[in-house]
């Protein structure tokens, strides 16, 4: 997956708040926390790769949470294994883990398709299989991910509710070039982009989700450009795309942020010296949480349907302060999933309803 935080589904709603647990909620005898007895049971995390920050904190995330789960007597024990990019390596891991009797596998998986022996392996063996934030197409799995199309909704949703529906000149800044996830979210810019006739896609390049390239980038195409009104960007090169803008002495336009620390220091400097507004939303490394709580609700009987869409963290003007105050230097987002919110995310996929978002800190 590169060095790019993930992706997929998301209904990007207002907050789920308690009042989902009476009104619609209700209509689902399954809602809310299965409490069938799961003390005796082990869950695995299988990774891919953990050679970057972002993957090193999405471990330590679902450390945290099954440490806690064990202390709480909700699990007996857990594990995490990976495989330096290897998926044949990874493939041998999970056979291992098969052996060692573990009650469910999560898989950040480093293929769609490599893995799927030994996933419909370990399914066959009765041990539950969640996929997350990563294509696994062994049907037997369950997948936690996001909704890419839902990314790019959320960003030219922000623009429309800022400039309108006027013609308006949109620069684009996409990830690596050739890779399956870049694709995914172009795809969706595509689709939304059809959603609002008048905005003019006027130039594209590829920022390497990387705010040094995303600047030089920027930089080599801006002479070449009109006015731009908005620029959308796939993550870590928000702050690049600024950099950029400012040095040929241009207007800062509409560019959506990607929850990292430069970005968001970047947007509040520009919010107190000018009023300057945007908007950032990304994946979270602790989507290992939602992963962990989806194989818990399973294993305690909760009925979970085959896809679970995980909410985008979205950040807007009011909660700036709050989240920039959690991010370390030169770090991104991230929020905790503890079991109650898992559980109204699951509700919320079966009832179709608007995904609860991730509140602010206080």
């Amino acid at each position: 997956m590169n060095d790019h935080p993930f992706n997929r589904p998301t209904a990007l709603g207002l907050a789920l708040c308690a009042s989902l647990t009476l009104g619609v909620a209700a209509s689902n005898a399954d809602d809310g926390i299965a409490k069938g007895d799961t003390s005796g049971k082990t869950i695995a995390f299988s990774n891919s790769y953990a050679g970057n920050s972002f993957r090193q904190v999405m471990i330590k995330s679902f450390e945290s949470m099954a440490a806690q789960a064990v202390k709480d007597k909700l699990i007996a024990g857990s594990a995490v294994v990976s495989s330096n990019n290897s998926v044949t390596e990874q493939a041998a891991q999970i056979q291992n883990l098969i052996l060692q009797g573990y009650s469910a596998i999560i898989v950040l998986a480093g293929s769609d398709t490599a893995l799927n022996g030994a996933i419909k392996d370990a399914c066959n063996a009765g041990i539950v299989v969640v996929a997350f934030a990563s294509g696994v197409t062994e049907k037997c799995a369950y997948v936690v991910d996001y909704n890419l199309d839902s990314y790019a909704k959320a960003e030219l949703d922000f623009v429309a509710s800022k400039l309108g529906e006027k013609p308006l000149n949109i620069l684009e800044i996409r990830g690596i070039a050739g890779d399956g996830f870049e694709r995914r979210l172009h795809e969706g810019v595509e689709k939304m982009l059809k959603q609002h006739p008048a905005y003019k896609p006027v130039g594209q390049v590829y920022g390497q989700w990387t705010a040094t390239v995303a600047q030089k980038e920027v930089a080599g195409i801006l002479p070449s450009l009109p006015s731009i009104d908005a620029v959308l960007t796939q993550g870590g090169d928000g702050y690049g795309a600024a950099q950029a803008f400012k040095a040929a002495g241009r207007k800062l336009p509409i560019i959506i942020m990607g929850n990292r620390e430069d970005e968001l220091a970047l947007w509040k400097q520009e919010r107190d010296a000018n009023g300057y507004e945007t908007f950032s939303l990304g994946a979270t490394p602790s989507v290992s949480q939602v992963a962990f709580w989806v194989a818990q609700q399973i294993l305690a009987g909760k009925t979970v349907p085959k896809f679970v869409e995980v909410p985008l963290l979205q950040i807007y003007q009011p909660d700036l302060d709050a989240w920039l105050k959690t991010v370390p230097k030169g770090g991104v987002v991230n929020a905790e999933y503890p079991q109650d919110l898992v559980a109204k995310i699951i509700d919320a996929n079966v009832d179709k309803q608007p995904l609860p978002s991730v509140s602010a800190p206080k």
